[in-house]
């Protein structure tokens, strides 16, 4: 932020100051012996340019006038480029007539002057505004740009660690032994955790084939997942469901209610004795989709500052922007609360 201020002022001062020695470069040439009012006058209007200019910057800012916008706020930007074009003529024009800053013997009625200074001056606001908007066009372009390598580069890391560290090999193992342990005893109940577990392997090398993915075949996965842990903990694993159908077709990212979910299990189930209960919610709240999973235990921060979390933030700052929200807290004394919400993709 400091860097792009700094850079700010170099260019505004710089701008300004080139403007200043052409129209002095232009004066000269047409007028080979100045006036002396033209010089405190040209001070004058270069310091309230700069004044101006920057007070319309911030207006920008205030008001978010910048790309990337709506094609429906241009002419919030046309607006106030006359408002302050007419700011920046009333000023220079009565300070100079305070000041009696005019040539002896023609003294120019101050509405006059007005009007003269808005004719001249609009034009120059509008360069400065296009060089400001165009600016932060390719400023947001190149970021964008930024954003979608990291992106493309975070999502082929996943898939990589996605079986070391969101699918552990623990995980693996203990379900192949789970499996084993039902080819005798059950062997249609084998054949189906080998499927589910096929299917959120497959599901996990696929993260970097697509960026986001519907809550169902998220879920879909999700129920995999748990149905293969049920055969580990048997009766001390109790999971509800509280989805509303009408979240099932909204997208999200890939495995990241998985991650959520695992997370539940391994900090909550693994960690302590007894039975656990994993509840997962979905509603839609304020036009944004709302994903919960809740779970029986404490909230360690090692669990915090996990690889599966610091992932999920991550993911979502690039692919929301900044707009999608996650947290995870204590929210009862044996109950922990991973909340996600997203804008829903129209």
């Amino acid at each position: 932020m400091k860097k792009h201020s700094s850079l700010y002022w170099i260019c505004q001062i710089a701008g300004w100051f080139s403007y200043g020695l052409t129209i002095l470069f232009f004066a000269s040439i047409l007028d080979k012996e100045l006036n002396p009012i033209f010089y405190p006058r040209l001070a004058i209007n270069l310091s309230i340019g700069i004044l101006i200019t920057h007070l319309l910057r911030e207006t920008m800012h205030r008001f978010s006038l910048r790309p990337p916008m709506p094609s429906n706020q241009w002419w919030k930007l046309v607006l106030l480029l006359f408002v302050f074009s007419i700011l920046n003529s009333f000023s220079t024009s009565y300070l100079a007539d305070i000041l009696k800053l005019y040539e002896p013997g023609r003294n120019i009625p101050l509405s006059r002057r007005f009007l003269f200074s808005i004719i001249f001056d609009t034009p120059i606001f509008l360069v400065w505004m296009s060089v400001y908007v165009l600016w932060h066009y390719i400023e947001f372009t190149n970021t964008e740009e930024i954003k979608k390598v990291r992106l493309e580069t975070m999502i082929k890391e996943l898939e990589l660690k996605t079986i070391k560290s969101q699918i552990n090999p623990h995980f693996i193992f203990n379900a192949l032994n789970s499996i084993r342990a039902l080819v005798d005893e059950d062997p249609q109940r084998a054949r189906q955790a080998i499927t589910e577990l096929s299917n959120i392997l497959r599901s996990s090398i696929q993260v970097d084939k697509v960026e986001i993915t519907s809550l169902e075949k998220e879920l879909d996965i999700v129920k995999d997942y748990l149905a293969l842990e049920y055969i580990r903990f048997a009766d001390r694993l109790k999971v509800v469901y509280e989805v509303d159908s009408k979240t099932l077709s909204h997208q999200i990212p890939p495995m990241m209610l998985q991650t959520l979910v695992e997370n539940a299990i391994k900090h909550g189930l693994s960690k302590q004795p007894g039975d656990c209960t994993i509840k997962i919610i979905s509603n839609v709240e304020n036009d944004k989709l709302v994903l919960i999973v809740q779970n029986t235990g404490l909230l360690q921060q090692a669990e915090k500052d996990g690889f599966g979390l610091q992932s999920t933030r991550e993911r979502l700052n690039i692919l929301y922007r900044g707009q999608a929200i996650f947290e995870i807290y204590q929210c009862e004394p044996n109950e922990v609360t991973a909340k996600l919400i997203i804008p829903i993709s129209n």
